[in-house]
């Protein structure tokens, strides 16, 4: 039950960090001579580890950098695509005519001592 609990959680890079553990117990066993090549194949193993490693960090710096990148150019792409619509005038909004005047705002019905300053307080907040 437990070997078969080991095996479970068993991962192939477990598997192929202990392939040099098994190499150098061949090797000393002495009954089967190992060429001094296959003596290397752990090094290999691990150098292939540390690459994949620097890949992977190389992979993810270049998709932060085209991300920026596009990032950018969407950005500046709706900057485009704004000031062209509001030049062209596209937007829906009327504008005023550029020799128009301003309108006279009304004035109020109350003079400006008379106001209330809050709607909670109403008058009591001037006394």
């Amino acid at each position: 039950m437990q070997l078969a609990a080991l095996l479970d959680r068993l991962t192939l890079r477990q598997i192929i960090a202990f392939v040099p553990v098994v190499i150098l117990i061949l090797a000393y066993y002495h009954r089967i001579p190992i060429p001094p090549e296959l003596m290397l194949v752990g090094d290999f193993l691990a150098y292939i580890d540390i690459f994949a490693v620097l890949f992977l960090l190389g992979v993810l710096s270049r998709a932060a950098t085209i991300l920026f990148v596009m990032k950018q150019a969407a950005a500046r792409t709706a900057v485009l695509v704004s000031s062209l619509v509001e030049r062209v005038g596209l937007d829906g909004r009327h504008r005023r005519e550029r020799g128009a005047t301003a309108r006279p705002r009304p004035k109020p019905d109350h003079p400006e001592d008379d106001r209330a300053f809050g709607t909670a307080w109403g008058r009591a907040a001037i006394a």
